[in-house]
């Protein structure tokens, strides 16, 4: 307990004394609010990370970014921006429902089957309403319908037949496909649907264990775990190291993690193991590749590894590892990720009271990036060269003049908050996040990853944790092909289909050249598996 004065001590201290005291005293109290500042906005941020909505989207979002000149470098007006921004969003119109596109329904059904069912009354029913003068038939009315057809189960037989010579010991069988688990009764079609149902739908095993229960099958998630286990290290493992040399050839990627539990892995309970996504950058929308990697831990040697044959540049979230990775290499360069600036900001704005929010300079320095990403987004049509010089004009006046601003101003912020987060995160990112101003295919936040591997993270919350070493490696195989195939617009589970139909059919040719028409864009995938 700390020394307590009374009026009697008060009394008979001198002056210096006392000013001393009331200096000290002073300090604590600063310091005391500051730290319930702190503790105030964490507060107000875990409420939020509860309770609140999800998005991040600015309020100025949509509407003119605004700056202004000063000979040849461009400047943010505080006080203007911030009177700017208010005028506009209380001047602007409710938004409207956008008008229903005509012709669509007509699109939607142009790709499903019909049956037409008729609807007709009898002759006697007609001669009861119209009588002896009789009647006409009039153009019919047409009125459509979804009809859903739940799953069904049959047990396909293959009887296959075998001759003999009558006059040699010769013994042939008629073509058949083969069985993709020797013994089993998993088929292509089924192994799909637990694919697509786990690693697409995020439906734990269990559940569907209980689903096929209900039509009567009784099929247990152990057998299930095995099949895919299996079936994604003897078939889909094929295809993804396919993939995995074909990531090479590209300038730019992205990269991401996130934390998974795996049960026996031979490690104390609850110790985090990561499963690692990379993937090519958003730029290059024709032809995507996601491939996931499990690992036990987040050291550098996993990306020093896998990106071991990559010459380019990589678009990281600024964690330390890819930074060790580019001093280590000459033809690597690592990008920096402004959304992940701008999130600490965000933070900071909506742990604030509202009536303080649009005079922060959190709330101002998410407006100065948001008329970045605004400048950015009228770019995102455009070839990579010419992406690159309207950058130059546009972008970069504004990124600069951020930078003079956060380095005029960080002294102004409180240390340790979400707002000095913000300031002390993007001033040590500056080298990394200026990288997209020097080519074209490079993108300006890390975005991309983090879709990719969102899919892993629902389904993590059902499943909670993979039971072992076996089963993240081949989750992270089956989750490569699910990602990469939404990312070429196709539908995995026919996908799945397809591949583990194709193949099991090459598992003895002596190269992987088969794997080029396997690919998700290649003219030779069946049409079916497009969306």
């Amino acid at each position: 307990m700390g020394l307590k004065y009374t009026e009697e001590k008060l009394n008979s201290l001198d002056k210096e004394t006392i000013i001393q005291l009331f200096l000290s005293q002073q300090e604590q109290l600063e310091s005391i609010n500051q730290n319930l500042r702190l503790v105030l906005e964490q507060m107000a941020d875990l409420k939020r990370h509860r309770f609140g909505r999800s998005t991040e989207r600015h309020e100025t979002e949509g509407q003119i970014s605004f700056m202004e000149v000063d000979g040849t470098v461009v400047f943010f007006n505080e006080a203007e921006a911030v009177a700017a921004e208010t005028e506009d969003t209380e001047g602007t119109p409710p938004r409207k429902r956008p008008r229903k596109r005509i012709g669509k329904r007509e699109e939607d059904l142009s790709g499903l089957p019909v049956v037409v069912i008729e609807h007709s009354l009898e002759e006697a029913e007609l001669e009861q309403c119209f009588g002896e003068k009789g009647w006409k038939e009039l153009p019919d009315e047409v009125y459509r319908r979804y009809a859903f057809t739940p799953a069904k189960v049959e047990v396909e037989e293959h009887h296959v037949k075998v001759y003999a010579g009558k006059e040699t010991d010769r013994i042939i069988k008629a073509p058949h496909p083969k069985s993709l688990l020797r013994g089993s009764l998993v088929s292509p079609s089924l192994e799909a649907a637990i694919m697509n149902a786990k690693y697409v739908n995020a439906v734990p095993l269990y559940r569907q264990e209980q689903e096929f229960e209900r039509y009567g099958l009784p099929i247990s998630r152990q057998n299930m775990a095995n099949w895919t286990i299996q079936c994604a290290d003897r078939y889909l493992a094929v295809l993804y190291d396919y993939l995995h040399q074909k990531l090479y050839g590209y300038h730019v990627l992205q990269a991401d993690e996130t934390p998974v539990l795996v049960n026996k892995d031979g490690r104390n309970a609850g110790s985090k193991s990561y499963m690692w996504v990379y993937r090519t950058s958003q730029m290059y929308p024709d032809r995507q590749i996601v491939l996931y990697e499990y690992q036990r831990t987040r050291n550098a040697s996993h990306p020093r590894e896998f990106l071991k044959g990559f010459n380019g540049i990589c678009v990281t979230d600024g964690y330390q590892v890819y930074h060790t990775l580019e001093k280590e290499r000459e033809d690597l360069k690592i990008a920096g990720c402004w959304s992940h600036g701008r999130r600490r900001f965000d933070e900071a704005v909506k742990a604030m009271p509202k009536a303080k929010q649009k005079d922060s300079l959190a709330y101002l320095a998410l407006t100065m990036i948001q008329a970045i990403y605004r400048e950015e987004k009228l770019l995102k049509d455009l070839p990579a060269e010419e992406r690159k010089r309207r950058r130059d004009l546009s972008v970069r006046p504004l990124v600069e003049a951020y930078f003079v601003w956060l380095k005029e101003n960080i002294h102004k912020v409180p240390q340790k908050g979400k707002t000095w987060e913000g300031f002390n995160y993007c001033l040590n990112q500056e080298k990394y996040l200026k990288v997209f101003l020097e080519d074209g295919e490079v993108p300006m936040h890390n975005n991309a990853a983090e879709q990719s591997i969102r899919g892993f993270c629902i389904g993590k919350k059902n499943w909670v944790m993979i039971d072992t070493i076996a089963g993240a490696k081949s989750s992270a195989i089956i989750y490569s092909i699910a990602e990469t195939a939404k990312a070429n617009h196709l539908k995995p589970y026919d996908y799945f289909e397809y591949l583990l139909t194709e193949i099991p059919k090459h598992m003895e040719d002596k190269d992987l050249s088969f794997c080029e028409d396997l690919l998700p864009w290649s003219p030779a995938l069946p049409d079916h598996c497009r969306k």
